[in-house]
């Protein structure tokens, strides 16, 4: 290792770490401390301004100019009491991140001071600058008026001195400029649908909610060493680097130990998330080196989000307290699993009712299946497009790779599940509607050990969409990205086919067929329409993806041709029928999906051209001097064949060198043409499929001669931090 890396390592671990005292309280004790709750809400405002807040909380009903004046000057009151200075209006704009715009709680009193003012005005709308946010062309760059609105379901809070209010962000023209607007869409689109068919079961349903419990995975690297690799600090990965002897393969990192300074970091982690009210409670160390993962207790989808949101802002402002960077790209280290964003979705009535767990009774068991086969049939018909929605530039590098779900959408079901859903396609629904408990199993020779109960299906690791006894969990969601995008289509892509069933049952029981003989012959029939999508098997074999292409699900891998899937006319119908999203809106979205994969894919050529032509080839090309002096050192001082003798692995070396700096320079000569060529392309679609094919289509090539060259040049001379040094936390 070179002096200066040996150095920043050093000072790394020799810094303190800064460890986080237990507080005194409880978590209960200070949980929601920074967040506008309802305990707050009935402290600071008049009980009429709270009830009609809660009113719209709960049921949508629009709020008076005035009572939003009450709410604000009870909010305002609140956040100073608490210290805040400031406020902002906290939206999603189509970055993937999140934005916010501060100002302070001043107003000229006319006499030559300030006075503190919020008032329901401020609260309810602000104007971010439109032009300035991706827009996919509905915004020109003259067109700046845009407005971001509060969303009074996502509770403010307070970060630092800000008062942060969840807002959506649309266009002066109306269309959504952010991932909330279609989200919230979905989510009514949704309740409606399932309302109507819990119906046919349980009357008193007024609401149905949809559930998200996600799961954050992410690296920990050593601050020093990471402002140490220029591809790091640009593109999220290393661009080049070779595979340590020891990585995963041992298998002794996942939930292992965790390591001291990793340790206080996530207690210092879990602290401010609880202050900000996100229910984590779950961490532990992930599969590869220096990964970990972190999940919260379930929450309504909306509220999920914006915490998942907030949460990976406090990831990257606590990492940097304990002296790391947290890494959130799905695959940053080459031969290791990446990250993803676990997302475990369900639907919940307003009776307590999980719509997607086997019930007591046959009655609930027939809900629960009526759920389970039109969600099955939303994944079906809309595969490709759930595939589209988690598809990006850095999450093509994760999917199929290291445990990570395969890019072909897929469900598993477990034999339980399935031996159901087979009977009721060729039985037509004779035998009764029955699912076993969880049964117990007993530790034969080891008595003192209690009976365990086991679940009544197994788990998937190779399915991307997999049923876990009462949720569906959506693995390949990628860790960097904003859980919105996902659920927003399956919300939709669900809601549409409730519709669907409806429509479809009602006609059957129009000719006078039964409830009960109606239902049954048309779940037989969607369990036989979509089989397709039911796969219980490893997703992982090439088998399967023949098979797979057999059974008609969408194979396509370059992601710039996935966005297709948000024109696709019936995907473009789905949306409109549901209300989620304009074919304008649609074709603004696929926009920035293009232009957004475009520049990461030319961010990463330029950073790898530069690495190659200033730091790798310069280092290469002075240690191949140093052996080209050796040599002629060695043929002065000796001849014939002691000379010979002595020299002849230093000249395999200089040849070896020699190749592989040779094809480097060849290549990035390539890569920036290619570059060249695909940046006079003016179509947004046209230039990423270019950007794909030829541009990152370089990047392995480039990258494996790199790394040939980092195990022949002399360790002190490498100018990058190495994954042996990256991947361990001392």
């Amino acid at each position: 290792m070179s002096m200066l890396r040996f150095k920043m390592v050093e000072d790394a671990i020799q810094r303190k770490a800064l460890d986080v005292p237990a507080p005194k309280e409880r978590p209960s004790d200070f949980f929601g401390k920074y967040v506008f709750d309802d305990e707050k809400m009935r402290k600071y405002l008049p009980t009429q301004t709270y009830k009609a807040l809660r009113h719209t909380m709960i049921d949508g009903t629009p709020l008076q100019r005035s009572v939003a004046d009450s709410i604000a000057a009870g909010m305002k009151q609140w956040a100073m009491d608490m210290g805040a200075t400031h406020y902002t209006h906290w939206f999603q704009p189509l970055t993937g991140g999140t934005a916010e715009k501060h100002d302070a709680f001043v107003e000229k009193d006319g006499r030559g001071g300030v006075i503190e003012e919020f008032s329901g005005k401020l609260l309810i709308q602000q104007e971010p600058d439109a032009s300035s946010f991706p827009s996919g062309g509905i915004r020109n760059t003259f067109e700046a008026r845009g407005y971001s609105a509060w969303d009074p379901t996502s509770p403010a809070f307070i970060v630092d001195t800000t008062l942060c209010i969840p807002t959506i962000f649309i266009a002066y023209t109306g269309e959504a400029l952010d991932y909330k607007v279609p989200l919230l869409r979905s989510l009514e689109a949704v309740d409606q649908a399932a309302t109507d068919i819990c119906h046919y079961f349980d009357p008193q349903v007024n609401r149905v909610f949809s559930y998200l419990g996600w799961e954050q995975e992410y690296f920990l690297v050593d601050e020093g060493l990471w402002a140490a690799r220029p591809d790091l600090m640009l593109t999220g990965r290393t661009l080049m680097g070779h595979e340590s002897a020891k990585n995963q393969q041992l298998e002794d990192h996942y939930f292992g130990a965790i390591p001291t300074r990793v340790m206080a970091f996530m207690k210092d982690l879990e602290y401010e998330c609880w202050k900000l009210g996100i229910p984590v409670k779950t961490r532990h160390n992930e599969v590869a080196p220096n990964q970990f993962e972190l999940a919260p207790v379930y929450e309504e989808t909306n509220l999920a989000n914006d915490h998942n949101l907030l949460l990976m802002s406090i990831l990257k402002k606590v990492s940097r307290r304990h002296s790391f960077r947290v890494l959130l790209h799905e695959k940053p280290f080459k031969g290791i699993n990446g990250s993803g964003k676990h997302n475990n979705w369900s639907l919940g009535t307003d009776t307590g009712v999980n719509l997607l767990s086997p019930g007591k009774t046959p009655k609930d068991n027939l809900q629960f299946v009526t759920f389970l086969v039109n969600v099955m049939m939303a994944v079906y018909k809309h595969n490709g497009l759930l595939k589209a929605s988690i598809s990006s530039a850095t999450n093509a590098h994760r999917l199929g790779a290291n445990e990570a779900p395969p890019a072909i959408i897929s469900i598993f079901l477990g034999s339980q599940i399935s031996d159901v859903l087979d009977k009721i396609e060729h039985s037509g629904g004779n035998d009764p509607l029955v699912f076993g408990d969880k049964c117990g199993l007993k530790m034969e020779g080891l008595p003192h050990i209690p009976e365990l109960l086991i679940d009544n299906t197994d788990r998937n690791r190779t399915s991307p969409f997999a049923f876990t006894g009462n949720r569906f969990e959506f693995r390949a969601v990628g860790s960097s990205e904003n859980c919105a995008g996902a659920m927003t289509v399956l919300n939709t892509a669900v809601a549409d086919q409730l519709r669907t069933f409806k429509s479809d049952l009602e006609a059957r029981l129009a000719k006078g067929e039964t409830f009960e003989t109606a239902l049954f012959a048309l779940l037989g029939e969607y369990i036989k329409t979509c089989k397709a999508i039911h796969f219980d098997g490893n997703g992982y074999t090439e088998e399967w993806k023949e098979e797979a292409k057999r059974r008609g699900l969408d194979c396509v891998n370059s992601v710039p041709e996935l966005f297709d899937q948000y024109l696709a006319p019936s995907n473009v119908e789905m949306f409109a029928r549901t209300g989620v999203l304009s074919e304008k809106e649609l074709h603004a979205r696929a926009e920035v999906k293009w232009e957004t994969y475009t520049k990461k894919i030319q961010i990463e050529a330029r950073v790898l051209g530069d690495l190659a032509l200033n730091h790798v080839l310069p280092v290469a090309s002075r240690y191949e001097s140093l052996l080209l002096d050796k040599l002629f050192k060695i043929k002065s001082l000796f001849s014939g064949d002691k000379s010979e003798q002595l020299s002849s692995q230093d000249v395999a070396l200089v040849e070896k060198l020699s190749e592989h700096m040779t094809t480097i320079r060849e290549l990035t000569a390539q890569l920036v043409e290619a570059r060249k060529q695909a940046n006079r392309i003016t179509d947004e679609r046209t230039k990423a499929i270019a950007y794909h094919d030829t541009v990152a289509a370089l990047f392995d090539p480039i990258r494996y001669h790199i790394d040939k060259l980092e195990m022949i040049v002399d360790n002190e001379m490498w100018p990058l931090p190495k994954y042996r040094e990256l991947l361990f936390i001392r």
